[in-house]
This record gives C-alpha cells, structure tokens and sequence, in this order.
C-alpha cells in the first residue's frame, strides 16, 4: 500500500487511528501539527511512508515542508501527533535513520576536509571520543567514491564547491548505512552534473530497499524522480503514487494561485511550438 490521504484528523491519533499504521513502514505520521509562537506552521499531517520508495515533498514556500522533515526527527517541537519509525520511537531507531540538511544551514568554513565530514556519519559504529579505524576511513572512502568525490576526500570542505559540498553531506548519511533518509532540499543550488549524481544514488538507494523522503521545489522533474509524493500546504492535500496523485487538480489545491501563471507560461509555450496563433 503506498502513502495514503487521510483527509480529517483529531489532533491527537486514537488507537483506532494508529492502527491503520503499518509497524513495518519505515515512517508513519500521525496527526502531527507543529506550532511557532502558537501560530500552526503545519496542520494535523497524517501519511505513511513504505520500504524502498522514493518520495517527493513539495508545495509552495512556507507551507511547511522543513519543518514537516524538522518535526520527524525530533528538531522542532510537536505540537501534538505522533511520529513513528518501524512502528517504535526514533531514539530506538536513529542508527537507522539518515538526514541531509538544507546546504545554508551547515558552516562551511568549520575546518575539516570531506573526508573528516564523511566519518562522522561513521560515527554511532565507530562510538564517541574513540579514534576512527583504517576500516572506518576505507568506508567513508567508499561512500565519497559513490558520490563522485573520492579525489577531493582530503579537500577542505570550504574549498569545494556547492554541487560538491552537497555530495559530500549524502556521502555522509550514506557512511551511516541508514534505512531511511531525510533530505532537505539536496539539489538547491547545485550543478547538473551534481543533479545526477545525486539522483543515480538515490536511486540506488530505493533499489536496496530503503526510502528516502526528499524536500523538492522544482515540480518539472517530480515524474522522472519519484515514485510517491506528499503534496502539502500546512495540512496534506494529497498523497500517493506519482501517477496518481500529481494532477493539476491537486498542484492546484497545493499552491491555489501561485500556479495560475506557471500554467498560462506552460500553454502559450507549448502554443508556439505548435505554430498556434
């Protein structure tokens, strides 16, 4: 069963709710609202996310996709809901849990190379305070290899550039050997090259059987990307399998007017190319 809309919620999931969870879907979300200054920035979010899928979570700008990422792993505080990993809490499975935040939000000038920033997704095997093994460096060897980067691995992370300082952070939550991943907006600002790079793993990823729950602004590429979508604005508008719920009628409800104008561009442009008047 792929992500499913459950159109009315309390605030708070009863038992009955909780059940129409499976305990085997890496990540459930119960009715989770999340509030800043007792304003709702989202809105009683309620879906489920199954094994080896690739999930988009788009809507417009403000309409909380951040903070939906943000409230799952524990960053910002819940309002009320309930967030659940393999049918248990997070603190029982955050060794399997992965997480790529926005590129801005990480200072770049911190002085390490990419190598050091890939060991520390190494870090819950290698354990705290304990020096990290030939073993351990071969690994995170590898997950920088994977993405593209093994010949800049002793390359202060200042000196890279966008598109590469983002490989770097996946190969990080790679050298986690997580289950599930979070990324926050992993192609903002980078390269097309990068784009790929990054999208070949990710792909890799789902084909090993893990998920990956992927903030995503740019809607032309929500088809060749993902298999299942979150479309969101405060509460969820609609979620499932790509082929099925990415309509206009949806993009629609998600983003009310803002879209009117992307659509009359996409008309008159498709007009031209048909020599219409």
């Amino acid at each position: 069963m792929s992500p499913v809309l459950h159109a009315s919620r309390t605030k708070q999931a009863s038992l009955a709710e909780r059940s129409e969870h499976s305990e085997h879907n890496p990540l459930s979300v119960h009715a989770v609202t999340v509030a800043y200054h007792r304003k709702p920035v989202i809105w009683d979010v309620d879906f489920d996310i199954e094994p080896g899928r690739l999930v988009a979570i788009v809507g417009p700008n403000g309409a909380g996709k951040s903070t939906l990422v943000k409230a799952c792993l524990g960053l910002v505080p819940r309002a009320a809901g309930q967030v659940e990993f393999w049918g248990g809490s997070y603190a029982t499975s955050r060794s399997r849990v992965g997480y790529v935040p926005q590129r801005e939000s990480v200072d770049w000038d911190f002085p390490v190379s990419a190598l050091d920033v890939v060991c520390m997704g190494r870090y819950r095997k290698i354990g705290w305070c304990r020096p990290v093994s030939r073993s351990h460096k071969r690994a995170a060897t590898a997950c920088l290899d994977r993405v593209g980067l093994a010949d800049l691995a002793h390359r202060q992370i200042s000196q890279l550039s966008g598109g590469q300082q983002q490989r770097v952070f996946l190969a990080r939550a790679l050298a986690q050997e997580a289950d599930l991943y979070f990324m926050d907006e992993p192609f903002a600002g980078v390269d097309a090259a990068t784009e790929r790079a990054i999208v070949a793993v990710l792909r890799e990823l789902r084909d090993e059987g893990k998920s990956v729950l992927v903030v995503h602004h740019d809607l032309q590429t929500v088809r060749t990307y993902f298999d299942d979508i979150v479309m969101l604005n405060m509460r969820v508008v609609a979620t499932g399998p790509v082929n099925e719920v990415f309509t206009n009628e949806n993009l629609h409800k998600t983003y009310g007017g803002r879209l009117t104008l992307l659509s009359e561009a996409a008309e008159a442009v498709a007009r031209a190319g048909a020599g219409a008047p």
